[in-house]
């Protein structure tokens, strides 16, 4: 019988207990059999597991939810109803019994899993994307890659060591939603707005909040492991997720477990600039910077921020709040501005109204309808971002954000969050992925950790 045909049935494998699994002969649903489906694993049910990545996977008709893990057991008991209740909505009752897991180790030895969604806190990216590619799955994991370069470089190492397909959640890079990004890419690569000199980045910031009591940890939660390989503190619910809803996370505020907006969006929107400006396997060789952080408070992360970076090329980027949130190419014969949607630019002075930049806006209205003739550089034009992954999965080519992409990506910003801390320029070897001549700068490249939940992995 064929590795596919099992299903498990929902159990919580943490406790010990293991109920025998359900068994779904192929021929009772044909060719819409799960046996006969990308079989995907959830690890981290909140806020964006619920609201895009699930959604956005299970409706390729390829994939098939077979089982969740969170280690808050209330999330994870969420997420198997949610994926039932997905296929009951689809007319598909009883299709499959999504089994539960609080510790994603034990869903990653089950051998009939073949891909994984990774939708964790920041510090819980790396490790479980490892662990994953060495048990023969492939990932998708959202955005940043790592809460350190150098896990990051561990994570890409080991990815291409074991041949496993991975996807950014980069999701500027796909036709859908937001086909502007490789629109503009596209026409800056080509040379659009001639040399390329300038990019400016618009990043919001987060705002800091007040000191929280130590509460009780809750029942269903798994603190300790939750905590990762970061120092131990005490538990308090807006440092972690609510109890009660899945609205935005307090983690997100707190730089034990990342290091804010410029991670947050700035891992979005610095790809594009890498996209556009063709460095994407690369990063800045200076970096300066500067920003406000909280004196008191849980949320600590940065507020009020500027960077300036300098890249090989000789193309200068500064990212900061004060910029509309977007990318602007800024080159020789005009600028390409790109974002999400339309922005509005406030103006200092109260009596002026703002000026509405477009979702793909230039300063010429003719630089945005050139044609890319069929010798010049044409980008990779990728479909959803979980679409593709899950296309890339059945070919095994590279995706539109794989791993190295990502990895790069996530530097920029990290690098940048280190020059948020330190005075002067930083000289940044992209090569090496180490500071030059700055042995402060590069003891901040590590962060405090502790075992047993650090990776340990030596490449």
């Amino acid at each position: 019988m064929k590795r596919r045909v099992f299903l498990k049935n929902g159990v919580v494998a943490s406790a010990g207990t293991m109920v025998l699994p359900t068994i779904i002969p192929s021929h009772v649903l044909g060719k819409d059999a799960p046996s006969n489906k990308i079989r995907i694993g959830q690890i981290g049910f909140g806020r964006i597991a619920r609201s895009h990545d699930l959604p956005e996977t299970l409706k390729n008709s390829i994939a098939v939810g077979v089982a969740v893990a969170d280690l808050d057991l209330k999330r994870a008991r969420d997420g198997k109803q949610w994926i039932e209740n997905f296929y009951t909505e689809k007319g598909k009752p009883g299709y499959v019994d999504v089994a539960v897991y609080q510790d994603y180790r034990e869903m990653l030895q089950d051998g009939s899993i073949d891909a994984v969604l990774i939708s964790t806190p920041d510090h819980w990216h790396a490790q479980p994307a490892i662990e994953a590619a060495l048990a023969g799955k492939d990932v998708y994991l959202q955005k940043p890659a790592s809460l350190t370069i150098k896990e990051g470089r561990q994570m890409s190492d080991i990815i291409h060591r074991t041949g496993r397909i991975f996807q950014q959640g980069s999701q500027q890079r796909g036709s859908t939603p937001w086909p502007q990004f490789h629109r503009a890419c596209e026409l800056v690569r080509n040379g659009r707005v001639g040399e390329l000199q300038r990019i400016e980045v618009g990043l919001p910031g987060d705002p800091s909040g007040n000191e929280e009591p130590p509460m009780p940890v809750p029942e269903n939660l798994n603190y300790e492991m939750w905590l990762g390989s970061t120092p131990y503190v005490y538990y308090t619910e807006k440092r972690v997720h609510p109890q009660d809803g899945y609205s935005r996370p307090g983690w997100l505020r707190c730089e034990q477990f990342g290091a804010g907006m410029i991670t947050g969006w700035g891992a979005h929107h610095l790809d594009t600039a890498h996209w556009g400006m063709g460095t994407e396997y690369t990063g800045p060789v200076e970096v300066e910077a500067e920003a406000t952080f909280p004196k008191s408070g849980l949320w600590n992360v940065h507020g009020d921020f500027r960077v300036h970076a300098r890249y090989a090329n000789g193309v200068r980027m500064e990212v900061s709040g004060a910029f509309p949130n977007g990318v602007r190419f800024e080159g020789t014969d005009g600028w390409i501005f790109v974002s999400r949607g339309n922005v509005t630019v406030t103006s200092s002075d109260p009596t002026k109204p703002g000026k509405e930049l477009k979702a793909l806006d230039a300063s010429d209205p003719k630089i945005l309808e050139s044609e890319i003739g069929p010798n010049e550089i044409h980008l990779y034009k990728a479909p959803e971002q979980h679409e593709d992954w899950l296309n890339a999965i059945q070919s095994r080519k590279d995706p539109v954000a794989p791993v190295e992409v990502g990895h790069r990506s996530c530097s920029a910003c990290l690098v940048s969050h280190i020059a948020m801390k330190l005075p002067g320029t930083l000289h940044w070897d992209p090569q090496r992925e180490r500071f030059i001549d700055n042995d402060r700068a590069n003891a901040m490249l590590q962060r405090p950790q502790r075992f047993p939940y650090g990776t340990g992995y030596v490449i």
